[in-house]
């Protein structure tokens, strides 16, 4: 299984641009496979735009895959995304892959005086436009006539937490699915990678894992949000059911990118 550490926390709040680098390069240096970051404005904290971001992250490091999880696309206009991830794929030289979705925050539209229940259909309507794009198709009589070494775009992972539509689709039009720890139960995690796995689905992540090894341990139902914020062991043990489903990757959420607390990630997952 790959192991990816993601940019979420309070901590991002008085983020540096050498906070950032120094978290980037102590993600590689401690082993982790990926570094993702994701996407959130009107939730009265800050993220870094997650496409500047995976740009920059792959800059300061050498081999690490870089990600978004997810990038909200109906908050954008679509050609100006396509231009942009295009951008960030070719910047990243093949190490970006691009976690999209619908979004699934009211706030986050509201903010942008967006229409969060149309948004669905945004996300439907926007990606066959933006690979037309990435593809050199004509897009209403020209083409962006893409760099060769970007052509086709960055692979597509389909975030969605419980989609009866989306997940069968990331499993045979798109590069992979994208799990929520945070957004779906244990229950949850199973039945969609049932259903992912149904449809010939090839890589199935979960994100949004939170990990803080300081709090007590209590209940944890299996139809409550999937977190290891729980003793050393007790994380462990929980991990390992996440890995016996079959997932392909990993990607928790830590307080800070200290070497002590990634050590303490890999720790949970004997990486």
């Amino acid at each position: 299984m790959r192991i990816g550490i993601g940019y979420l926390g309070g901590w991002l709040d008085s983020l540096t641009r050498a906070s950032f680098t120094e978290g980037a390069r102590a993600a590689e240096a401690a082993g982790f496979d990926g570094l993702w970051f994701f996407d959130a404005i009107g939730r009265q904290h800050i993220h870094p735009d997650p496409l500047i971001a995976v740009t920059l992250a792959a800059s300061v490091t050498q081999k690490i895959e870089v990600g978004t999880c997810i990038t909200q696309v109906p908050l954008r206009r679509t050609v100006d995304l396509a231009h942009r991830a295009l951008t960030a794929h070719l910047l990243c030289e093949g190490r970006f892959s691009f976690g999209v979705g619908a979004g699934s925050t009211r706030k986050d539209f509201e903010f942008s005086g967006l229409d969060f229940d149309t948004r669905q259909q945004a996300l439907r309507d926007a990606l066959p436009l933006m690979q037309k794009i990435w593809r050199n198709e004509e897009i209403a009589g020209t083409r962006i006539n893409a760099w060769p070494a970007a052509l086709g775009g960055p692979p597509v992972l389909i975030g969605s937490w419980a989609g009866k539509t989306w997940i069968p689709r990331a499993a045979t039009e798109f590069n992979g699915w994208i799990a929520s720890g945070a957004k779906s139960t244990f229950n949850s995690l199973k039945e969609g990678i049932a259903t992912y796995r149904a449809h010939g689905g090839k890589r199935a992540i979960v994100t949004n894992i939170k990990v803080d090894l300081s709090q007590p341990t209590g209940e944890m139902p299996d139809d409550g949000p999937f977190h290891l914020q729980c003793d050393l062991k007790t994380a462990q043990e929980r991990f390992k059911r996440i890995v016996d489903l079959g997932y392909d990757d990993a990607i928790f959420v830590v307080p800070d990118h200290k070497t002590e607390t990634l050590d303490r990630v890999l720790q949970i997952t004997g990486k």
